[in-house]
């Protein structure tokens, strides 16, 4: 799948195949799309949690309202901002979210369904899932990941509208 095919096959799945395993190399694939996003002054102002056993995603899902989906989910990833590796500009949310595209994407070309379930800078989400991770690091999105179980519809469409040139 080129990547014009991934982004118009992209869709937010909400029900996983349960008892699905993503493999490693893929996991690693996912994670790799992840950091090769671009970043002010290249600062990879990121980190990642990788929540795959039961309890980590109950754990998130008590923290996050909107992530239910995870119960299906084979894993799921979450971003965190790392707003200390951009000491002068306040660009990381920004790049996280390039970070979350990439692993959408690379979910997609695989053959994965997955879920973007945005935290930052909603409050007391945000605080929540940080609690649940143990870390000090800024979540900015949860992101499930698994074997889609149903074939949502294409939300996403070209809006000519939306579009103002300036010549």
């Amino acid at each position: 799948m080129d990547c014009s095919e991934a982004i118009r096959a992209l869709r937010s799945v909400r029900k996983f195949k349960e008892g699905v395993k993503i493999p490693s190399e893929h996991l690693k694939l996912l994670l790799e799309a992840a950091m090769c996003a671009p970043s002010a002054v290249n600062s990879r102002p990121w980190e990642f949690f990788i929540a795959e056993s039961e309890e980590a995603k109950a754990a998130l899902m008590a923290a996050h309202p909107a992530s239910r989906m995870l119960a299906t989910a084979s894993l799921a990833i979450v971003v965190c901002g790392r707003p200390e590796l951009q000491p002068n500009f306040e660009f990381w949310p920004q790049d996280c979210a390039a970070a979350v595209e990439n692993i959408l994407l690379q979910a997609t070309a695989l053959g994965y369904g997955s879920c973007w379930c945005g935290c930052f800078p909603a409050q007391p989400r945000t605080d929540a899932v940080r609690r649940a991770l143990g870390g000090n690091s800024v979540p900015v999105a949860i992101v499930a990941i698994g074997v889609p179980d149903e074939q949502p519809a294409q939300k996403g469409f070209f809006d000519p509208d939306r579009v103002r040139f300036m010549r």
